[in-house]
């Protein structure tokens, strides 16, 4: 009277039910078993009828009606329960299917919480933690643990009194790839569905570190380009920094660098390859000259890589481009084909820009080296046009007169050469004050107090003027700020040098909110008012230089002078 069916479970083969179900049963009892009833009852007492003897009869009646009717009633009675039976197994079949389905989701939605976490944590330290706080929730352990190679580690608890695991928890430990392991500890023995589980969480946990590690590394990349371009101004060692940065990203072992000249033509700037060091100013092969025409970073193989670099079958090439057009090309060369994809190209076109930054100011720095050489030039030759020229051809002037004079007048051609001799040391002073103040002076290397020390001490040896230096405070400036400072030092000494005719001199520099430099001296003096803004043999033309210098990068400027009361020149610039 039962029939099997199958009903899908989430933990095994299917389980057998009813196949008619429980309402069927029912109607089928009802329309049926009534016209059943009656047509037996009927049969039987028409049997029972043609027994002879009345007596049979009667216990014929007990037999039917007292065994047969409610062994008939039991037994459909029993059928029907037992289909009410299957109906309540196979709804607690689908409740416990349900709860399952629910915990499998619940666990579901953990697993892609953790793994979008884990894509945005910004650091290593950010994915061990939160890879260990997945995993305590995702799995259910109690605690957990994550370490990796170098010491980095992190641990989280779930939801338990104990502050760290103890002997009666049932540990996991899953191995990461590349080193390290994710240790789990449960308070009963873990399933394999859980073991599964923890190896899955394992590998992701895996790649988040392995991307994690390569963002920091790019960083570390983008940082050491940035030194680069703020470090050297040198155009062939910049370029052999920022290439060598960028082939170790790519595992190249050849680079070269083109950089377009003034008339726009594409000429090799900078190449090494496994034979060394070329030699710039080659016009750009034809791969190098497609990049130039490409917005894009461009790959090739093959004939076109062994042009560029020999022993190269791979070669990856980037175009260095700014608002004012291209700057240059990099290109890298590799020995083995397809040794370059498509992973490593956002980063490299990011360090190619950067490169471009640097080329041009690198050219710019050159070109104002060149203007400042030109100025400096120009000032030479006006002084020297202006002081020793003139004094020098007053000089041989005055020794003619002195040969003519020699016989005639001894007396008055002695005099003559004692002026003349005097006026020509007054030169070879001066001449001296010159070559002191265009000595190089190296700021980079041994920073503004100790350059400004060195100075202010060779000045005072040099003019046998006594000098002292007073430092107080911290001084904290830019590179560009220390160069004005020094230079204001340079140019106000020089002038005390020249025009002051000073018997002592004294430079303070004072570290605050602002340095602070002051150059006094017990000279003559003269009238500011009188000097600035036009040039003159006084110096104006220094002192309206250095007033604009200092003031371009928000500083101040200002000059305390009368005749006969010696000068003091200050100068302010706001700390870095």
């Amino acid at each position: 009277m039962q029939a099997p069916i199958t009903t899908p479970s989430p933990l095994g083969p299917p389980a057998k039910s009813p196949r008619v179900r429980l309402s069927d049963r029912v109607r089928v009892v009802r329309n049926v078993l009534p016209p059943l009833i009656i047509l037996v009852v009927g049969l039987v007492e028409f049997l029972i009828s043609r027994l002879p003897d009345s007596g049979r009869e009667l216990w014929a009646h007990l037999m039917f009606y007292g065994l047969v009717g409610p062994a008939v009633t039991y037994f459909s009675v029993e059928w029907i329960a037992e289909g009410t039976r299957a109906r309540e197994r196979a709804e607690r079949e689908l409740r416990d299917l349900y709860g399952q389905l629910s915990a499998s989701h619940a666990r579901l939605q953990d697993v892609q919480e953790l793994m979008r976490d884990l894509g945005g944590a910004p650091d290593m330290g950010a994915v061990l933690e939160v890879a260990v706080r997945g995993a305590v929730r995702v799995t259910g352990a109690t605690h957990a643990t994550l370490s990796v190679p170098g010491g980095l580690s992190g641990s989280a608890r779930g939801d338990t009194l104990l502050s760290s695991p103890s002997a009666t928890l049932h540990p996991l430990s899953v191995g990461l790839v590349g080193g390290g392991a994710l240790l789990l500890h449960f308070e009963t023995p873990p399933t394999p569905d859980t073991r599964a589980l923890a190896q899955a969480l394992a590998a992701e946990v895996t790649t988040s570190i392995e991307a994690a590690r390569q963002r920091t590394q790019d960083l570390m990349t983008l940082y050491s380009v940035d030194q680069s371009i703020r470090a050297e101004r040198n155009m062939r060692r910049l370029l052999s920094r920022i290439t060598r940065t960028m082939a170790e990203r790519v595992g190249a072992d050849a680079r070269a660098a083109y950089l377009s000249d003034q008339d726009g033509v594409l000429r090799l700037e900078y190449a090494q390859d496994r034979a060394g060091e070329a030699h710039g100013g080659m016009i750009a092969p034809a791969f190098a000259q497609q990049v130039a025409r490409s917005t894009v970073p461009l790959i090739s193989e093959g004939q076109a890589a062994s042009e560029v670099f020999q022993g190269s079958r791979s070669v990856l090439g980037l175009s260095m481009r700014d608002d004012e057009g291209l700057v240059g090309v990099l290109v890298f060369g590799h020995p083995d084909a397809g040794a370059f994809d498509d992973a490593r190209l956002p980063l490299l076109a990011l360090m190619a820009g950067q490169a471009t930054l640097a080329v041009r100011n690198a050219r710019a720095y050159l070109y104002s080296e060149e203007l400042a050489i030109g100025d400096e030039r120009a000032r030479i030759a006006r002084e020297i046009h202006d002081g020793v020229a003139q004094s020098l051809a007053f000089a041989a002037l005055k020794l003619d007169v002195i040969a003519r004079q020699l016989r005639a007048d001894p007396a008055q051609a002695e005099a003559e050469i004692r002026g003349a001799t005097a006026l020509l040391r007054e030169q070879i002073r001066e001449v001296r004050r010159s070559i002191f103040a265009l000595r190089p002076i190296d700021l980079e290397r041994y920073g503004l107090l100790e350059t400004v020390r060195r100075y202010v001490l060779d000045f005072g040896e040099q003019n046998g003027v006594r000098s002292t230096l007073d430092v107080t405070g911290e001084i904290q400036l830019s590179p560009g700020d220390e160069a004005v400072i020094f230079r204001i030092l340079q140019e106000s000494l020089n002038n005390v040098a020249k025009h002051a005719r000073a018997r002592e001199v004294s430079v303070t520099l004072h570290g605050g909110a602002v340095v602070t430099l002051r150059v006094k001296d017990d000279g003559v003096g003269f009238d500011p008012e009188q000097t600035s803004g036009r040039v003159s043999s006084a110096g104006g033309l220094g002192l309206m230089q250095m007033r604009e210098r200092i003031e371009a990068r928000g500083g101040h400027y200002r000059i305390l002078s009368a005749p006969g009361h010696g000068t003091v020149i200050e100068a302010e610039m706001p700390q870095a």
